[in-house]
């Protein structure tokens, strides 16, 4: 049976089958924070082997802790019990908008987003091997000669607010700057000087400016008019200069607060400064 054919079924069959298998379809919304069409689609096979093959491809393993195409399999495997989609079948949105990964380098890491049909449903930091070389070439020569470098890694290979900022910009950078954005940023900007707030001329403050723009006259501006989280930060590391910090567990957990507070749904943007700061911090705790 198709998708198509399953949409299509009367709504009583439909809520027989859900009371029997107990409950629904799983659909892309339910589990990712996407909108639209895709939102409404449920989670097909062949989405999901396409993320995993992605996922080989890029990453050339499985995400620790499972990952993406694993929460898209468990999803197809109900979905295909249930009687909506079939072994290998691939929903109109993936076979028409694709599956697609992108990977960003930072000093240090590299920054991994995974897209349905366009849209962020994952995102990865990890160690970059040839940055990992590096750093332990740099602490075998300052152990040589002395330094302070002992059981660690050297100072300057974890991820600081500015770069994780720059990750967002890379990852999510084409969205157009919202409340829920201007509210993290700002968190982030007040982590990284140590104040209670951000400056009032600093990177909150450029992007308030694009947010109270993009909403103003909202309907009749264009999308491509809006300005967007690259605009807002993409020299994030050079605003901040000399404030910029390495991430840690207690600037993730006020940035993820601020954005989740700020947005009227209490979810944090896939990709965004939140899931930025989030992955940053867990892999700087990686590197201790």
């Amino acid at each position: 049976m198709s998708q198509k054919e399953q949409q299509r079924r009367p709504p009583a069959e439909q809520e027989g089958q859900e009371d029997q298998q107990g409950g629904g379809a799983v659909l892309y919304g339910d589990v990712f924070a996407v909108e639209g069409e895709l939102g409404k689609t449920p989670i097909a096979p062949r989405d999901a082997a396409m993320m995993q093959e992605a996922e080989s491809a890029v990453l050339g393993r499985v995400p620790t802790g499972g990952g993406t195409a694993s929460v898209m399999q468990s999803a197809a495997r109900r979905n295909e019990r249930l009687g909506v989609v079939s072994r290998d079948e691939a929903s109109d949105a993936a076979s028409d908008g694709g599956v697609a990964i992108t990977e960003a380098r930072v000093p240090g890491a590299r920054v991994i987003t995974e897209f349905v049909a366009g849209q962020p449903v994952g995102q990865y930091i990890t160690a970059a091997e040839d940055d990992a070389g590096d750093a332990a070439e740099l602490a075998g020569d300052e152990l040589e000669g002395g330094g302070g470098v002992c059981g660690g890694v050297v100072d300057g290979t974890k991820i600081t607010i500015g770069e994780a900022l720059e990750a967002a910009a890379l990852s999510a950078g084409d969205e157009p700057v919202e409340p829920s954005d201007v509210a993290a940023i700002a968190a982030a900007e007040a982590r990284a000087v140590g104040a209670d707030e951000a400056p009032p001329d600093g990177l909150a403050a450029r992007a308030r400016a694009a947010a109270d723009a993009n909403a103003k006259d909202a309907a009749a501006r264009r999308e491509a008019d809006k300005a967007t989280l690259r605009d807002v930060l993409a020299d994030a590391t050079s605003r901040l200069g000399a404030d910029d910090k390495e991430v840690e567990r207690e600037d993730a957990a006020r940035v993820v607060g601020a954005e989740v507070r700020g947005d009227p749904d209490a979810t944090a943007r896939p990709g965004g400064v939140a899931a930025s700061i989030a992955a940053a911090a867990r892999l700087n705790r990686g590197r201790q």
